[in-house]
């Protein structure tokens, strides 16, 4: 992990996903996932976004391709998954190639802040990547930046309430490299505008 509390590869696969831990991942969350409620979690996020058949979605931290080949064979979508974790990787790209879905189904290694893609997605997808980065402005700039006019951005993420935490909640936060956001209560509300006006000055704010 480097000094500024971004998350590295090298962290990343050293760690936390070990090929042996990523199985051990997937053993709890469903065949081709590393994140909860697995695939018809999946499929619940992805209605949510109503892509008609032809989008082309990016999946940011895809792991296991898990989302990615859901939003390819129900729904018609094309996808572009791109994770830090070449453990990861591997093992998706094994899934993608047995399961022929390589013609929608892109997966690369790469950080997400480096993207440089404009107007490229009609839609932009992750699930529980976001609390590893640390410059989220950065972050959202630049996922912004690659959407099309009225594209999608959907994410979910871990949350925890606040400090003091327990001894052990502490040190696995410090173990695992995670930028948690500290919230006392949890709301559901539309601040698309907001969040454009504040985040990315001169971005003509609408929400759709």
């Amino acid at each position: 992990m480097k000094q500024s509390g971004e998350v590295t590869q090298e962290f990343l696969d050293s760690a936390q996903y070990l090929s042996a831990s990523i199985l051990q991942y997937e053993a709890v969350y469903g065949e081709d996932f590393v994140s909860p409620g697995g695939s018809e979690m999946a499929v619940e996020l992805i209605e949510q976004l109503d892509l008609a058949p032809g989008s082309r979605v990016l999946d940011v931290g895809c792991g296991l391709g898990g989302s990615a080949f859901v939003m390819a064979r129900q729904f018609g979508l094309y996808v572009d998954g791109i994770d830090l974790s070449k453990n990861m990787l591997a093992l998706a790209s094994a899934k993608l190639s047995a399961y022929g879905l390589s013609d929608r189904v892109k997966l690369e290694w790469g950080d997400c802040l480096e993207l440089d893609r404009p107007e490229y997605y009609d839609a932009v997808y992750s699930r529980d990547v976001f609390l590893h980065i640390q410059d989220k402005k950065r972050l959202f700039s630049t996922l912004n930046t690659s959407l099309r006019p009225a594209g999608q951005l959907l994410f979910t993420d871990y949350c925890c309430g606040q400090k003091p935490w327990r001894e052990d909640f502490s040190a696995y936060v410090e173990d695992r490299g995670v930028l948690p956001a500290h919230f006392a209560r949890l709301y559901r509300a539309d601040f698309t505008g907001r969040f454009r006006a504040r985040c990315l000055p001169g971005f003509n704010a609408q929400v759709y």
